[in-house]
């Protein structure tokens, strides 16, 4: 079991850091998997596809740079990994306004070793996210 959660962790190495560019690997995701943050809450694969390309096409959309950086994956406790990342973008407007948050992932896994449940903890609430649209970048 060991060996498959490792193998977890590698897949989300590698699909948070361009999850803005490109689409993530949903085969380590169980059909009824919950996902939750300060802004949204369902269940289901399907919901959680149109999540990440909802992600993509509004960074695109919005945004001419937009990063995910990722800092670490890890086993923190028994059947669930922590991510912990960066959301940093500039917002396509004329004064160039600055996205920036922290924030983390907990991801359970259920027997299967699949995910079963996402939830993203941010260090700021939305709005505060949402006023940086309005101040001036470098």
């Amino acid at each position: 079991m060991k060996l498959q959660i490792k193998e977890i962790i590698e897949i989300l190495k590698q699909d948070l850091p361009t999850l803005f560019e490109q689409d993530i690997s949903y085969d380590i995701y169980s059909q009824d998997i919950y996902f939750s943050d300060p802004v949204n809450k369902f269940k289901g694969k399907f919901n959680y596809r149109i999540i990440f390309w909802t992600l993509r096409f509004h960074g695109q959309l919005f945004f001419t740079e937009i990063a995910f950086d990722l800092h670490d994956v890890s086993e923190s406790e028994e059947n669930t990994i922590l991510a912990t990342w960066t959301v940093r973008g500039v917002l396509r407007v004329p004064w160039k306004a600055r996205l920036f948050f922290n924030g983390y992932s907990t991801y359970k896994l259920n027997d299967e070793v699949l995910i079963y449940e996402h939830i993203d903890t941010w260090d700021r609430e939305p709005g505060e996210i949402l006023r940086q649209f309005w101040q001036k970048g470098e």
